[in-house]
């Protein structure tokens, strides 16, 4: 039945050719600003981070260090090791995370390539502002990226899978992977490039906290809306999230439903889908959650 609902709404977006040439505009505004973000981070890294031996997180941190070690190109690299956590991600969040995060990386490795062959300028040899400015570059191109929808790195999709298996916060996850990576550079690099990337990567996270308009380990959200069954089946359909519903009342609107859901930031973007698709006169609030107690976050149930 969720199928059939999810295709009657494309049905009716589609007849309407305002809906559908605003729904057009929309994804190639999101295409284009996942590209400029893949091109900006690309570049933070190829031509400030690199250069000074000093890692990113993640498969990238651990395409540079094959990389460096092999003499390997980077962006081929870079998009051959994401290619599994594409599939898992592919099977978990749906199709739509499929494109757009197989575009951003695509793109992320293209321009790694083109700033490796034509503008390849190195622009400091100082380690201290490689971290600073190479930090604050990388976290505005990968904060465009996740903003709009896509995704640069398959750490993070592991984390979200862990994050919905055993409910371990996306934010922990990922450290510990980076701190793995960091450990391992120092050995080959030295420690102190091991305690600059470490560096990198926290200036990296409170911009991209700043761009992305959240780094959190989840996310709430309240949506007030006319269509609550519609709007919660699709939530557990495409995103494998329970909500509560309430009731409420408006003081000129009349009766509406509330909806809570708990989820994480990488979902926030198809979540703005879902709720655009199905009553795009609701309104949502999304804030922070620094904690979960419970088990508010379920897998995705099985069809």
């Amino acid at each position: 039945m969720s199928n059939i609902l999810s295709k009657t709404r494309y049905a009716e977006l589609f007849k309407d050719k305002s809906k559908l040439r605003k729904f057009i505009f929309k994804t190639i505004i999101e295409f284009i600003m996942i590209l400029g973000g893949a091109f900006i981070a690309a570049f933070a890294v190829e031509d400030i981070l690199v250069p000074c031996k000093i890692m990113d997180g993640g498969i990238v941190g651990v395409s540079i260090i094959i990389s460096t070690l092999s003499g390997f190109p980077l962006s081929i690299l870079t998009f051959l090791l994401n290619i599994p956590f594409l599939i898992i991600g592919t099977i978990k969040l749906g199709k739509t995370f499929l494109v757009k995060a197989s575009f951003a990386m695509l793109a992320f490795s293209l321009s790694l390539d083109f700033f490796t062959k034509y503008i390849n300028i190195d622009l400091t040899n100082e380690s201290l502002l490689a971290v600073v400015f190479g930090g604050v570059i990388l976290g505005a191109g990968v904060g465009l990226v996740i903003r709009y929808g896509g995704c640069l790195d398959g750490t993070e999709i592991v984390a979200l899978m862990l994050n919905k298996k055993f409910n371990l916060p996306v934010g922990q996850v990922v450290l510990v992977f980076n701190v793995i990576i960091y450990g391992t550079a120092g050995m080959l690099f030295g420690l102190d490039r091991a305690m600059f990337s470490l560096l990198t990567y926290f200036v990296t996270s409170k911009v991209l906290d700043f761009v992305e308009s959240g780094i959190e380990q989840a996310k709430a959200a309240i949506i007030i809306t006319d269509n609550p069954e519609w709007i919660a089946e699709q939530l557990h359909v495409r995103l494998g999230r329970t909500v509560t519903i309430m009731e409420g009342e408006g003081r000129f609107s009349g009766k509406k439903s509330v909806l809570y859901c708990v989820l994480t930031r990488l979902e926030i973007n198809e979540l703005r889908n879902i709720v655009h698709e199905l009553d795009s006169s609701a309104f949502v609030a999304i804030s922070d959650v620094s904690e979960i107690i419970g088990n508010h976050i379920k897998k995705k149930k099985d069809n």
